[in-house]
């Protein structure tokens, strides 16, 4: 599927995997080993209530804190699982969430709509099917950048009729984290074209002026 997580919790692992990070910390880690120490009286008289009540009261003041985040990262999350996008399913245009976008499928962008995932550009209604978009999000830079689809799928434009029947088979690299480049090659017809950086749309970019 399509569906994104940045979350670090859910309700079963948040209390293990919490005080397990919490504990990876040198000064926590120093006051459980010396509230181990007061728990042998013959090692300490102290009271261990002295050691534990900090140590409580710090990791419960973390544990809010990492929880009031992680649930803020869950609505988040959601919140763009639950966009919706137009696909090309038998001559119509069915509307999905974006978590329900698989491999293979057919998406139409309109403008100013966010970009379902990472997709190969195949047409679009400009002239020589170019098309722009934006990725603040990514690199902080605010000028539009020109993406243009193969020029053997150029004459598909967006009529449903072609698109839904456009059968092709893709090759691609490795997910990786160089957003500069990009290698694949689109089979079609018999004929195998090479795919680039130009000929791709990344997840979270904003289609514009097109």
């Amino acid at each position: 599927g399509n569906q994104i997580s940045t979350s670090k919790y859910n309700l079963i692992t948040f209390l293990p995997k919490n005080l397990f990070e919490q504990f990876r910390r040198l000064a926590n880690a120093y006051f459980l080993f010396l509230l181990c120490l007061q728990l042998i009286p013959q090692i300490s008289s102290l009271a261990p209530v002295t050691t534990i009540l900090p140590l409580v009261f710090v990791l419960s003041l973390t544990a809010i804190k990492d929880a009031s985040d992680d649930i803020a990262r869950h609505r988040s999350d959601n919140q763009v699982n639950n966009r919706e996008t137009k696909t090309v399913v038998e001559n119509e245009l069915v509307t999905r969430k974006w978590k329900d976008i698989k491999v293979g499928d057919m998406v139409r962008l309109e403008n100013n709509e966010f970009v379902t995932a990472d997709i190969v550009l195949i047409s679009t209604s400009e002239p020589n099917s170019l098309c722009y978009i934006e990725t603040a999000e990514f690199d902080g830079e605010t000028n539009l950048k020109a993406r243009q689809a193969l020029e053997e799928t150029c004459a598909l434009e967006d009529h449903i009729d072609q698109l839904s029947n456009f059968d092709v088979g893709i090759e691609y690299e490795s997910p990786n984290n160089n957003l500069e480049r990009f290698e694949g090659n689109l089979t079609w017809k018999g004929k195998t074209l090479p795919l680039k950086n130009d000929n791709v749309l990344l997840h979270g970019t904003r289609l514009r002026n097109t």
